[in-house]
């Protein structure tokens, strides 16, 4: 029985060491047969393990989970374990490392430099004046209440939603989607003592809540479809309303 051959597709990848003082930013094609199902973490693997060992980008878990592999893919950031090369037509994917990160080498960003700049702005920790005591229940919690904290806190901190963030772009100290997300997880949260006026101390600024030019490229990108259009909106309208 005679196996179909699958067609050739092209990944061009943006290849610059900026530690090098030689290397200089380039694209380089690679020409590779799809396979069936096949996900652009596969192809780059099997870039790597064939064209060109020196080739870098980020993976960990391959199943969407923990938001290492994110690159701009024809101009839009994805994860490229969840980005299929058959998604492209014209058999032609042109890659990129997302914006506004620190560039470690070719397509790797140092999403957790950034991160953790933003977790300690925003203070992403339970914020209370009660002594825990391991040995007692914890509190009880309303069931939606509990949902709707544990549906913001399914963010992966891929860094898609920064990449596709416009006002970021321009203004780099901006705390971006992804730090407006943390603090309506925490806004929410029954746990967390903090008042209104706290929120507005931490976000209530251009650099915060009221520098999103609502565009919501953020949301349209997001991989694991967080409500940041709504959460950004509740913000807004919660934070205004105190001064």
């Amino acid at each position: 029985m005679s196996v179909e051959k699958g067609r050739e597709i092209t990944i061009s990848v943006l290849k610059f060491n900026p530690r090098s003082k030689v290397s200089k930013p380039h694209f380089v094609d690679y020409k590779l047969e799809e396979t069936p199902g096949m996900t652009l973490f596969i192809a780059l693997n099997y870039i790597r393990e064939n064209f060109d060992a020196d080739l870098s980008f980020d993976f960990v878990c391959r199943a969407g989970i923990c938001g290492s592999c994110g690159m701009v893919v024809n101009g839009k950031p994805a994860l490229a374990c969840r980005t299929l090369t058959s998604s492209y037509p014209e058999g032609t994917l042109k890659l990129m490392p997302m914006p506004a990160f620190e560039l470690i080498k070719d397509l790797s960003v140092n999403t957790g430099k950034w991160m953790d700049k933003m977790s300690k702005r925003v203070e992403s920790w339970i914020h209370t004046n009660e002594k825990p005591d391991i040995s007692k229940l914890e509190e009880r919690v309303d069931p939606d209440v509990a949902d709707e904290t544990f549906e913001l806190d399914r963010c992966i901190e891929c860094g898609i939603c920064v990449a596709s963030c416009g006002t970021i772009l321009m203004r780099p100290e901006f705390v971006g989607p992804v730090g407006l997300n943390r603090v309506a997880r925490f806004e929410v949260d029954p746990h967390d003592n903090r008042t209104t006026e706290d929120f507005y101390e931490l976000v209530g600024d251009d650099d915060g809540i009221f520098g999103c030019m609502s565009l919501m490229a953020c949301e349209d990108h997001c991989p694991k479809h967080l409500p940041l259009q709504n959460k950004i909106a509740y913000l807004r309208r919660k934070l205004v309303s105190i001064k």
